[in-house]
């Protein structure tokens, strides 16, 4: 695979998983269980945005300079669900606080390795983006992290909900880590990290919050017993992705070339 489209590949990967997830979040904008934390979450979705925002800039300026003509907004508004790359699991539905706090925690410890491994990317585009992005996914991580805590060892109920939740979105997590055909291409020139080896930092750090929670682990998500699901990162979604497009794409679609 010609290193320039891999490249493209991964920077709409990074792009799509910071806006799907945080389209998913802005939905609770108006709907949290305090007003605080209906700031944070909205707060953390537009954080996701902004991160998508310069991923699909950076990717836009390789496909005009491949002959291509398109805009962040055209590539947020205007592909279909097969041209999307994110993980399966930020496209999953909100369920109750649970479950969105638990699937913040684990895109954010996942998010926040490869962030923290991007800085040393001989991409210098990607490297100077991850590093301002670094800073917001540490407040993520550590917020989604004491959520976790506090209902995992909090009442019989959100106990059992955090429980309901870990079920959900287990066979989700594991996908994060199995390289995409791009990715395996852009690791060998120093470009990414290989996905694999973020694993091991990422199933410590659940493990750790996990005990603080007084969950159980269910072992490691990409084992066959785990029954994983996979194929975000090559376009196989989830039919959760064609309700968010449906959505968020509505008025560009309706109204091509609007602007505000």
């Amino acid at each position: 695979m010609p290193q320039q489209q891999a490249l493209i590949d991964l920077t709409l990967q990074l792009a799509d998983n910071a806006l799907i997830l945080g389209h998913r979040n802005s939905e609770w904008t108006g709907h949290g269980p305090i007003l605080e934390q209906d700031i944070a979450i909205s707060n953390i979705a537009l954080d996701l945005v902004g991160q998508a925002r310069y991923f699909y800039q950076y990717a836009a300026r390789l496909l005009n300079e491949s002959g291509e003509s398109v805009t962040e907004d055209t590539l947020a508004y205007l592909r279909d669900g097969w041209d999307f790359k994110n993980c399966l699991l930020v496209e999953q539905t909100n369920g109750d606080w649970a479950k969105t706090i638990l699937r913040q925690f684990f895109f954010s410890a996942a998010q926040y390795y490869l962030y923290e491994g991007l800085q040393n990317s001989k991409d210098a585009e990607l490297a100077a983006i991850s590093e301002k992005a670094l800073k917001e996914v540490i407040y993520h991580l550590r917020w989604s992290s004491e959520w976790v805590i506090r209902l995992g060892d909090g009442t019989a109920e959100s106990h059992s909900r955090m429980e309901t939740a870990l079920e959900d979105l287990w066979k989700f997590t594991g996908e994060m880590f199995i390289p995409a055909a791009y990715e395996d291409s852009l690791v060998q020139e120093g470009i990414t990290v290989e996905p694999s080896s973020l694993q091991f930092k990422w199933e410590e750090k659940v493990k750790e919050i996990f005990s603080e929670a007084g969950l159980l682990w269910p072992g490691t998500p990409s084992g066959k017993k785990g029954g994983l699901l996979a194929g975000g990162k090559e376009g196989r979604h989830t039919e959760q992705l064609g309700y968010i497009l449906a959505e968020m794409q509505f008025l560009q679609r309706a109204y091509p070339g609007c602007e505000w």
